[in-house]
Formats: C-alpha cells, sequence, structure tokens
C-alpha cells in the first residue's frame, strides 16, 4: 500500500469515527444534566462545580502540561479573558445548572439549554455586529417562543401573574453565560491553540468557583464524601468535561461545522429519553410545543 492509499484509509477512518461520534457526543454532554438533577438533592451545586473543573483539569493536567508551559506566557498574559471565559463557562454555566436541577426537570434544562445557538446568534449581533439577516432573527424569535412556553410551562396564566419555576430561571441565565462564553471564544483574540486554551479555561474557572464554594461550605452546605458525591463529581468531569468537549473537537476537525450542529438537535432529545428512562420525568405536552418552536429556530439561527 503507498502512502497516498495508507492516508485516504486514516482519512476515512477518521471520518467514520466522526459519524459514530456525532450520535455519542450528545449522550455525554446530557449526562451533566442528569447527573446534576439526579444527586441535587445531596450534593451542593458549587461544591459539585468546583469539583468537577478542578479534577477535569487534573485528568486533563499530563497530556497537556507541556504545552502549558511553552504557552505560560500568552497564558499570563491572556488571564483577564481566561478568567471571563472560566467565569462564564466553567463557573455560571457550571453551577447555575446545579442549582437549577434542583427545583427544575432535567427535561426542562434540555431544551431550555437547547436555545444557547440562537442565543449565541444574538450575542455575536449585539456585542460583536454581526450581521443578522431575516432567517436568523426569524430563527431567534421562534426558539424564544419555544423557550417561553417551557419556562412557563405553557400556563397563560403564569404569564399574566409571572409565576415562574426558579430553576428554569437559574438555567435560562447559564444558557445566556454559555453564549457569551461562546461568542468571546470565536471573536477574542488568542495565541493560544484550542486544547490549552481549553486547559488554561478550566484552571481559571476552577479558581473562580473556589471562594463560592468555600463560602457554600462555611455556610452550613458541606460536601459529604461519600460513594454517591464521589461518584457524580467522577461523572461529571470525565463524561461531559473532558470527554464531550474531546469528542466534538474531534468531530468539527474531521467533518466541520455544519455537520457538528446536528448535536445541538439531538442533544435535548437524548436528555429528555434519559430523564424519562432513569428519573422517571414525564413528557407534557408543553415540552412537545417548546421543542417543536426550538429545534426549527436552531436550524434558522444557525444558517450561514
Amino acid at each position: 500500500m503507498d502512502r497516498r492509499s495508507a492516508n485516504a484509509g486514516t482519512s476515512e477512518r477518521e471520518r467514520n469515527i466522526a459519524i459514530a461520534l456525532l450520535f455519542v457526543v450528545p449522550v455525554l454532554f446530557s449526562t451533566n444534566i442528569i447527573t446534576a438533577r439526579a444527586v441535587s438533592d445531596a450534593i451542593p451545586p458549587f461544591a459539585l462545580a468546583f469539583w468537577r473543573w478542578w479534577l477535569a483539569f487534573l485528568l486533563f493536567l499530563p497530556a497537556i502540561a507541556p504545552d502549558l508551559i511553552r504557552y505560560r506566557h500568552a497564558i499570563l498574559r491572556e488571564w483577564r479573558d481566561l478568567l471571563v471565559l472560566g467565569i462564564l463557562g466553567m463557573g455560571i454555566c457550571g453551577a447555575f445548572v446545579y442549582v437549577g436541577a434542583d427545583t427544575t426537570s432535567a427535561t426542562n434544562i434540555g431544551l431550555i439549554y437547547a436555545s444557547a445557538p440562537i442565543l449565541i446568534a444574538a450575542a455575536a449581533t449585539l456585542i460583536y455586529r454581526e450581521p443578522l439577516g431575516r432567517t436568523k432573527a426569524s430563527g431567534i424569535l421562534i426558539s424564544l417562543a419555544g423557550v417561553l412556553i417551557i419556562v412557563f410551562r405553557g400556563d397563560l396564566d403564569a404569564v399574566r401573574t409571572l409565576a415562574l419555576v426558579p430553576g428554569d430561571l437559574w438555567i435560562a441565565t447559564a444558557a445566556i453565560a454559555w453564549a457569551i462564553y461562546s461568542v468571546m471564544l470565536r471573536y477574542r483574540p488568542s495565541a493560544l491553540p484550542g486544547r490549552v486554551r481549553f486547559a488554561a479555561t478550566m484552571l481559571y474557572g476552577a479558581l473562580a468557583l473556589l471562594p463560592f464554594y468555600a463560602v457554600e461550605h462555611i455556610g452550613g452546605a458541606p460536601l459529604r464524601v461519600n460513594f454517591e458525591s464521589v461518584a457524580a463529581i467522577l461523572i461529571v468531569a470525565i463524561v461531559p468535561g473532558l470527554g464531550a468537549y474531546l469528542g466534538y473537537a474531534r468531530i468539527q476537525r474531521s467533518l466541520g461545522a455544519s455537520p457538528t450542529a446536528l448535536i445541538l438537535y439531538l442533544a435535548p432529545v437524548y436528555t429528555a429519553l434519559m430523564a424519562w428512562l432513569l428519573l422517571g420525568e414525564h413528557f407534557e405536552a408543553y415540552h412537545f410545543v417548546g421543542a417543536a418552536l426550538i429545534l426549527p429556530g436552531i436550524f434558522l439561527s444557525t444558517r450561514n
């Protein structure tokens, strides 16, 4: 076999692996939501968020340490951006999901978080003046309607009286933070390769969470170290932390951005199915109506 044939074979294998990961990575992302809901009464939210990202950083460190040393000066120069990214992506998106999981369902979390792409499109327009055509604007409005239906649980009386479930508001705030985080990753200049930037962001995110974790602990909500807490932290650090990120990066590298967007559609569906199978949650009419608006809205708002 000549070198050209070998390269073609390797490329085909990479593509096949990436296609398989398209259907696996959404499960990895959904695992975070299912775990958060399952242990919401047992593990304090800031403790879970802090240990998730600190452990994920430590597990990633042996592979990334040489690059962290090589780019240490750039990491120090970009500390402000990295700290903000850590606060948004690991702090708010991490802890707020765990806070919200105490009073809302995993299905709601998955569907509300599915609005992140439309929020990203809106944030890119508002912050960085990215052009917003009629198609994207229509997608944003359609998906927003779907999110509102889920947040208000299809109840017009709740709209009139603003009777909201606190957990849904925490999740909506986390989705907004994720949108700003994603836009910053795309538009803010950086001298760091993606893997190095991610590792440094994990570190800064864990450091940003540390004082809140300490206040939570001192304030009467200590982390009880037992099998359940250790297992939950390991799961969220490895599966949706490192596994989902590395899988997503591999898909994007092999298939490009457009096919990778399929994950945005599959993740809330997988979350709802896993919540039904593992947590005994039930589908309500407003879930179907909201999803029927959110998913087409994602398609429209993410079209180039």
